[in-house]
């Protein structure tokens, strides 16, 4: 990525990521974003979410066609969006991830997040990730633990 635009926002604890930057009616910075195949308003979570979902891709070996983000689920009947969830070879949910801006400190509260995210898709696992931080947690539903991995997870790992 080239241009002022890429250096106002920071370097990430991830890998750089080719982004395709473009300005909006409004002169606002967007970015393709080729998960959803549409141009979104480019935020510091935006720049999080669009570099994660590139490393899992290039760097981690998660297929694109199985990514999906802005995932709408249901919760206490309100519809709620998750950042990113990946899926298995049959379109089950396997993992969520939400993602912060780089300032925003990855907390309790964002961890109860995602947790409730998880109360309706079910999932083994789980990442927050202010693109500084990650947090990985993996949930063994037979014996009813989690435990929290230092890194993420190659595509194959998660099972099928």
């Amino acid at each position: 990525m080239r241009g002022k635009e890429a250096t106002a926002y920071p370097q990430l604890n991830l890998p750089a990521a080719e982004l395709k930057l473009g300005r909006d009616d409004d002169g606002g910075v967007t970015v393709l974003d080729p998960l959803r195949r549409r141009r979104v308003r480019l935020t510091p979570e935006e720049w999080v979410r669009q570099h994660f979902t590139s490393y899992l891709i290039h760097h981690r070996g998660y297929p694109a066609g199985l990514l999906g983000n802005e995932v709408t689920v249901e919760l206490n009947g309100m519809r709620k969006r998750c950042d990113s969830v990946v899926y298995d070879l049959n379109r089950e949910p396997r993992m969520i991830v939400e993602y912060k801006a780089p300032t925003v400190a990855l907390t309790q509260k964002v961890f109860d997040q995602i947790w409730r995210y998880n109360t309706v898709l079910r999932v083994e696992w789980l990442i927050v990730s202010n693109g500084l931080q990650h947090i990985v947690c993996h949930l063994d539903k037979e014996k009813g633990t989690y435990a929290f991995l230092a890194e993420v997870p190659d595509y194959e790992t998660l099972g099928s």
